[in-house]
């Protein structure tokens, strides 16, 4: 969509496209690098793109990345997003960055944010089988031991973690304190002994895993912050979270526009083409209005966070994720609707941006959960 980039930002921006095209631009090329859509990361595209310079984009300079903020992290997001480039792993990798950055060690940054540059994948497990939206209710335990801990339970719906070098675990250590305290963060090797991570099928392919803990050790030097201070630390990260969602959706929603509009200025049906016909055409014009407003408020809010990179904006970014998504899933779905039994086909590609859409109303916090955060800053 039409916006005012400077000269770099729009070097960067074509730069991405150009990749996306001419490594990931067809169907015969995605299939070939997903194994036919079932993989969402291919890891050989991915450090492709270390070699570029972009997977540090948001990494401090005295790591080896590029210092930049949220606008350019945006942008990457949005145009590999749209390009569909197979590189699930950035998003939690970064997500989890941004973690060690603001709380790890010097050993633990070294080790995750010079590797984030490098082409490692880094994953973050909260979820539980009884802990989803309320993430305070986890059960997940580290008890002490001598020169560590040893985590025993089930985390779930842990993205990537079967290709991740670490896992980013917020587990409890204080089992009688309050709801939301004595949670503490480990780095965990995603193949430490006593951890077991096993795939979870979905509709979207391998996304999400089931970890196992049996008395699984982590030593002292894994604490990330300070112990029993996780729930403190992880609010800290919810607008890198939501934004990163926020961007990511609205490249999809942008490219399953784009896919629609080209479909319905060609596609002819009673002697002309289909767009030309009312229905279509007014609901062509709503999604274009609604995919503007998306990104104006996503621009905004990622400009805002650039000028005041320590305070956390949950209205604004709450805001961002729940626009950016709904708004994915609905231009998806009308894509699909407007191309008839083309956008059921996967030859077509709709179907697999549908996919892609349906769940992001659901992780890094329901659309309900958005809802109630944003409720929460009125008063309510």
């Amino acid at each position: 969509m039409p916006r005012v980039l400077s000269d770099e930002r729009g070097d960067l921006v074509k730069a991405i496209a150009d990749f996306c095209g001419r490594e990931c631009g067809t169907k015969e090329q995605r299939d070939k690098l997903t194994a036919n859509g079932a993989e969402h990361h291919n890891q050989q595209l991915y450090e492709k793109m270390a070699k570029l310079g972009w997977l540090g984009i948001a990494v401090p300079e005295e790591y080896g990345g590029a210092g930049r903020g949220m606008v350019d992290l945006s942008l990457f997001l949005q145009e590999t997003s749209y390009g569909r480039a197979p590189i699930s792993g950035f998003g939690t990798t970064i997500i989890t960055a941004a973690a060690y950055e603001k709380f790890g060690t010097e050993a633990q940054k070294r080790t995750i944010l010079e590797g984030v540059v490098n082409g490692r994948v880094e994953s973050v497990s909260m979820s539980e089988p009884g802990a989803g939206s309320d993430v305070g209710a986890l059960t997940c335990r580290a008890e002490r031991t001598a020169g560590g801990y040893l985590v025993n339970g089930q985390k779930t719906w842990c993205s990537n973690a079967h290709f991740a070098d670490h896992i980013l675990l917020i587990a409890r250590t204080e089992p009688g304190s309050a709801k939301h305290e004595g949670l503490t963060q480990f780095m965990v090797p995603a193949d430490a002994e006593g951890l077991t991570i096993r795939g979870i099928d979905t509709m979207g392919g391998k996304e999400v895993n089931d970890l196992y803990f049996t008395d699984c050790f982590v030593p002292d030097s894994a604490v990330v912050g300070a112990p029993g201070k996780a729930w403190t630390q992880l609010m800290a990260g919810l607008n890198l979270e939501r934004m990163i969602l926020a961007a990511m959706m609205l490249g999809v929603a942008r490219r399953a526009f784009d896919d629609t509009l080209a479909y319905v200025r060609q596609r002819e049906q009673f002697g002309r083409p289909i767009g030309s016909f009312q229905a279509l055409k007014h609901r062509i014009a709503d999604m274009a209005t609604e995919l503007e407003c998306a990104q104006l408020l996503l621009d905004d809010t990622a400009a805002t966070i650039d000028a005041e990179p320590g305070k956390v904006f949950p209205r604004e970014a709450s805001m961002a994720k729940l626009k950016c998504t709904e708004l994915a899933k609905h231009i998806t779905l009308e894509g699909m609707q407007m191309m008839g039994g083309y956008g059921y086909a996967t030859e077509y590609g709709m179907e697999a941006l549908l996919r892609a859409t349906v769940v992001s109303t659901v992780y890094g916090g329901t659309s309900e959960i958005q809802r109630d955060i944003i409720g929460k800053t009125y008063g309510l």
